[in-house]
């Protein structure tokens, strides 16, 4: 499953965020702690998700994990927009 690479990515982000501390300031914290956050959320529910399309397989019929996917993406937009928001706007 894609589920560890994207965990790994978010860890990566907020490593990135902090190095971007000292030149465009504190709001960047912002940044790191949805990030965070987010890496978090993905680490806590990764057992379920497995638990759940292991079952879907041996009862042959899973069904999408929508609420996943939105909530990912919905992080996803939020720390692109922030992002080019801090470095376009707090430089």
């Amino acid at each position: 499953m894609a589920w560890g690479r994207t965990l790994m990515s978010f860890v990566v982000v907020s490593a990135v965020f902090l190095r971007w501390l000292p030149h465009h300031g504190p709001f960047v914290l912002v940044l790191f702690g949805l990030a965070v956050l987010t890496a978090a959320a993905i680490y806590l529910t990764q057992r379920p998700r497995y638990v759940r399309s292991a079952r879907g397989i041996v009862e042959e019929g899973t069904e999408p994990e929508v609420g996943a996917v939105l909530a990912t993406s919905g992080a996803v937009l939020a720390l692109g927009g922030l992002g080019i928001w801090v470095v376009l706007v707090l430089v």
